[in-house]
C-alpha cells in the first residue's frame, strides 16, 4: 500500500465521519427535545370537586338556558356520526382516562349540519372547517381528553379547547369556536370522554350566523401546533407527528404544558429553569394564566433570586413570609408548599415560590369573583386580583374595585397593575387565546386581520393594549396596539396613546397606503388624537364611541405611518 492509497483511505474516512455527523448528529441537535424519552402518560386528576369550582364566577355557572341544554335528552349513539379510528395499536394510554383506546366521534349530531366553509378557504387563512347548524345544537368531544381552555377568546367570542393523545401516542387539540357564553358547558381542567356534550352551537364573535368553527391541531393549540383539515382526520386519517417537544418528556425543560392551561406560555420568554414552574402555576385555576404570572414575576423581581424588599418581601414572587405561610381557603393548606420536593418549603426555591404565587393569585381571584357576583366590586377579575396582590384584598373591597383610598394606590398599585397587563402579552404564546395567528401574506395584512377579529367589540375609553380588550372593550390606541402586537407575534409593542404611536415607524404618503398602515387624524400641536388601521379602498378599522370597533371612511386630514 503506497502513500497515495493511505492518504486516500484516511481522507475517505474523514469525509465519511463528517457525513455521519452532518446526517445523524446535526438534525437531532436542532431540537434537543425532539428525541426525548417520554414518561408514561399520566392520569390527570379529576378536578370536578376542586375547591375553586365551588367558588367559580357567575359566568361559569350554568344559566337557565344552559341548564335546559344540559338536562335535555342526550342524543343517542346513533345520532352522533361514527368516525374512524387511527390504524395501529388501540390500547395506547389516554390522556384523560389512563389505559383506554381513544375513539373518534363527530363534533355535531348526524344530519344536523352542513359544511359552510372548508379548511383553507379565504386564501388559506381559514384554519378550520365551519359547520353550520341551528343555534343550540349540541357539540360533542371528538375524543377522550382534558379541557385546557373554555370561555372568552378573541375572534371566536367563546371557545373550547380539548387536548388529547391518539392511539399512536400523538398529541392533538380539538378546537370549538363561536359558542355563546351560556353554550360553554365545560371548564378548564375537566376530563371529557368521546361523545360527551361539551357545548352548544352559537354565533358569538366574528360570526355571520350560528355555526361551529372546528379545528384539529396536531401538537396542541396552546403549544405551538399547526392545524390540519379536520374532515379527513374525522374520517380516520392518522394524526401527523407533532414537531417539537413530546407532551410527556422526562426532561422538565422540554415540557410545554400540553394537557394543561400552562401551554399558553410563550417559549423562551422566561429563564429556562423557571419555565416549567410558570406553566404548572398557570394551570392551577382557569382565572390566572401562566403569562400573567410570568409578567407579574418580571414586575416583582425581574426573575432575580435572593431579593428582600424594604418591607420584608422575599424571593422571586416577593412574598411576605407571613402571607406565604397563611392558610389558603381553597384547600386549607399554606400557600407555600414544598413544590419541588426538596424536603422543605422555602420562598428561596424557584418552584416553591412560583407555585405559592399561583396559589395565592388563584385564591384572590376566587374571592374577587365572589365580590363581583355580589355587586360589591366592579371591574375585571385579573386586574383586581393583581391589585389585591399588591395592596391587599381589603383595599379592593373598600374601594369597590381598583384601589383608590390612599395616595399609594395611585402611585404604586395602579401602575403595578398597568405594567403587568402591558407586559402580559409578551409572555403569552401567539394565538393561544383565540383565533388570530400571523401568516396572512404580509405584515400589514396580519395587522389588518388581527384588528378585524375584534369587529363589534364595544368602545371603552382607555380600554385595550397588547393583551387585547380590557374592561370589556377597546379605544382607538388600544385597538392598534393589540393588532400590531398580535401581528408581530409579540415583537412590537406600541405606546398607549395616539400621540405616542405617531412616533413609531415611518410616515407613508396617502398614495402609497397599504392595508395595515396606521391612520392618524385630528391633529393638534401635541399630535393626533385618533388612530385606526387602513383597510384599503379609502376605508379603515377604528374603535370609536358609540359604534365600537367598526369600518369607517378614512378622514380627510389623515396621515399614515407603517410600523411593521
Amino acid at each position: 500500500m503506497n502513500a497515495k492509497t493511505v492518504t486516500a483511505l484516511v481522507l475517505g474516512g474523514v469525509i465519511s465521519l463528517i457525513t455521519l455527523v452532518v446526517v445523524i448528529v446535526l438534525p437531532s441537535s436542532e431540537d434537543p427535545c425532539a428525541d426525548e424519552p417520554t414518561a408514561p402518560v399520566p392520569v390527570l386528576p379529576d378536578t370536578s370537586d376542586a375547591p375553586w369550582a365551588a367558588r367559580a364566577s357567575a359566568s361559569a355557572t350554568p344559566s337557565s338556558a344552559q341548564t335546559r341544554d344540559q338536562t335535555s335528552p342526550t342524543p343517542s349513539a346513533a345520532d352522533i356520526p361514527a368516525a374512524g379510528t387511527n390504524p395501529g395499536v388501540t390500547a395506547t394510554p389516554s390522556l384523560a382516562a389512563g389505559i383506554a383506546p381513544i375513539r373518534r366521534t363527530w363534533p355535531l349530531p348526524a344530519g344536523s349540519f352542513t359544511v359552510s366553509d372548508p379548511f383553507g378557504a379565504r386564501d388559506g387563512g381559514h384554519l378550520g372547517v365551519d359547520l353550520a347548524a341551528p343555534d343550540g345544537t349540541p357539540e360533542f368531544a371528538v375524543a377522550d381528553g382534558v379541557v385546557v381552555a373554555a370561555g372568552p377568546a378573541s375572534g371566536f367570542g367563546n371557545w373550547i379547547v380539548i387536548d388529547s393523545v391518539d392511539v399512536n401516542g400523538r398529541s392533538f387539540s380539538a378546537v370549538y369556536g363561536h359558542e355563546w357564553a351560556s353554550g360553554v358547558h365545560v371548564r378548564v381542567g375537566q376530563r371529557v370522554r368521546a361523545g360527551q356534550q361539551v357545548g352548544t352551537v352559537g354565533s358569538a364573535g366574528e360570526s355571520s350566523g350560528p355555526h361551529l368553527h372546528f379545528e384539529i391541531v396536531p401538537g396542541g393549540r396552546l403549544t405551538g401546533g399547526h392545524q390540519i383539515d379536520p374532515l379527513p382526520w374525522l374520517d380516520g386519517a392518522a394524526t401527523p407527528n407533532a414537531a417539537g417537544a413530546s407532551p410527556y418528556s422526562t426532561n422538565p425543560l422540554c415540557s410545554r404544558g400540553f394537557g394543561t392551561a400552562g401551554g399558553a406560555l410563550a417559549d423562551g420568554k422566561v429563564p429556562p429553569e423557571l419555565e416549567i414552574w410558570y406553566r404548572r402555576a398557570g394551570s392551577l385555576c382557569p382565572e390566572i394564566s401562566p403569562s400573567v404570572l410570568a409578567a407579574q414575576g418580571r414586575q416583582e423581581s425581574g426573575f432575580r433570586r435572593g431579593l428582600t424588599s424594604p418591607a420584608g418581601a422575599q424571593g422571586l414572587a416577593q412574598f411576605l413570609p407571613s402571607t406565604a405561610h397563611a392558610t389558603d381557603p381553597d384547600d386549607g393548606r399554606p400557600y407555600l408548599l414544598d413544590a419541588d420536593g426538596s424536603g422543605q418549603a422555602s420562598l428561596w426555591d424557584d418552584g416553591d415560590a412560583i407555585i405559592a404565587q399561583g396559589r395565592y393569585m388563584c385564591s384572590i381571584a376566587h374571592q374577587v369573583e365572589g365580590w363581583i357576583g355580589e355587586g360589591k366590586v366592579h371591574g375585571d377579575v385579573v386586574p383586581l386580583t393583581l391589585a389585591a396582590y399588591n395592596a391587599g384584598e381589603g383595599a379592593v373591597l373598600a374601594s369597590g374595585g381598583m384601589p383608590n383610598q390612599v395616595a399609594a394606590h395611585y402611585s404604586e398599585t395602579r401602575p403595578y397593575v398597568a405594567n403587568i397587563l402591558a407586559m402580559e402579552a409578551q409572555y403569552r404564546a401567539p394565538g393561544s387565546m383565540g383565533r388570530f395567528e400571523p401568516g396572512h401574506g404580509s405584515a400589514g395584512a396580519d395587522v389588518l386581520a388581527a384588528a378585524q377579529q375584534w369587529m363589534g367589540t364595544p368602545y371603552v375609553w382607555g380600554g385595550g393594549g397588547p393583551q387585547g380588550p380590557t374592561g370589556g372593550g377597546l379605544d382607538g390606541p388600544g385597538l392598534t396596539s393589540a393588532a400590531v402586537f398580535a401581528a408581530s407575534s409579540g415583537a412590537k409593542t406600541l405606546p398607549q396613546t395616539a400621540e405616542q404611536q405617531w412616533e413609531a415607524g415611518v410616515e407613508v404618503p396617502i398614495r402609497g397606503a397599504q392595508p395595515g398602515d396606521l391612520v392618524f387624524s385630528r391633529f393638534s400641536l401635541r399630535g393626533p388624537s385618533e388612530v385606526g388601521i387602513y383597510a384599503g379602498n379609502g376605508r379603515m378599522i377604528r374603535s370609536a364611541d358609540p359604534s365600537g370597533v367598526s369600518a369607517a371612511p378614512v378622514p380627510g386630514d389623515a396621515r399614515l405611518r407603517r410600523v411593521l
